[in-house]
């Protein structure tokens, strides 16, 4: 797999963004030259996209990064999908005299061209802000330097999910398990306790030893990935707060209220109104 380099100390510029939603199970990628990095956060159903002589196959849940080239990127496969893309570039600083091909940079980060990405919902929040920003008209600075919080943000994102070397191989299998059990019982009213007694040991054992692996106590992790969700929910659906309440396992809309605006500072709804503005393009 390609692995490509950015600059660490400077910021990218934003260049365009959107949301696109296949309008059927027919469509397909049309034929476009790239000129900048192109992200692709798939949300729904597979992107198959061609660029630079490979194809890519791209689920939902997962992203693509795909550099500038002389090369077309089109679709070499029918699909209903539907992702949030955002173009940008390097620097002036990071190109060649004639602004066209990239040079070398002392400092950098590295990312995989493509991958899962471990929390979908935090790069989809931070994608529509960066959206509503640019329709309501933020300085381009601000753009830029959202643009590469969300690029670092991916980045963070990867290096987190890297399982800690000095942790043993059971250390490490129990996080990972863990951390599935909660995501696929994150409709439920779960508790520490129903984690412990899934995994036969003792709360308060487990909640020691998670609290050693992860930094963060398993009460957090439960509660920062139901808020997560939520979050998701709030700005990429329209689903009512009763409704995503529900999905969460609270008991009502306003036990969900409380919390939310405990975890986050707002209530759903100005949470939801703050980033009511999304770009929806057809590519």
């Amino acid at each position: 797999m390609r692995i490509l380099s950015l600059p660490s100390n400077q910021m990218l510029q934003h260049v365009i963004t959107g949301k696109f939603k296949a309008p059927s199970a027919e469509w397909k990628h049309e034929l476009f030259n790239l000129v900048d990095y192109e992200l692709f956060v798939m949300t729904e159903g597979v992107l198959y996209l061609s660029y630079n002589e490979e194809n890519f196959t791209v689920k939902a849940g997962e992203y693509l990064l795909l550099p500038p080239a002389n090369s077309w990127r089109q679709g070499f496969k029918e699909s209903y999908c539907s992702f949030y893309w955002l173009h940008f570039s390097l620097p002036k600083s990071c190109k060649s005299a004639d602004n066209n091909t990239d040079i070398g940079f002392d400092h950098t980060f590295t990312l995989p061209q493509s991958g899962t990405i471990p929390k979908l919902e935090k790069m989809v929040v931070l994608m529509k802000q960066l959206q509503d920003s640019v329709k309501t008209n933020y300085p381009e600075l601000t753009l830029n330097a959202m643009t590469t919080s969300i690029i670092t943000e991916l980045y963070g994102q990867l290096c987190l999910n890297t399982p800690i070397q000095t942790k043993t191989v059971s250390q490490k299998q129990i996080h990972s398990d863990i951390i599935d059990f909660i995501q696929l019982n994150i409709s439920k009213n779960i508790k520490v306790s129903d984690v412990a007694a899934n995994f036969g040991y003792n709360e308060k054992y487990l909640s020691h030893l998670f609290s050693e692996i992860s930094g963060i106590s398993l009460k957090q992790l439960i509660m920062q990935r139901k808020m997560e969700a939520a979050n998701f929910m709030l700005t990429d659906t329209n689903t009512s707060i009763a409704e995503i309440a529900k999905s969460l396992g609270f008991a009502d809309s306003h036990n969900f209220s409380r919390a939310y605006k405990k975890y986050t500072g707002l209530t759903p709804s100005e949470y939801r109104n703050a980033f009511a503005t999304r770009l929806l393009y057809h590519k």
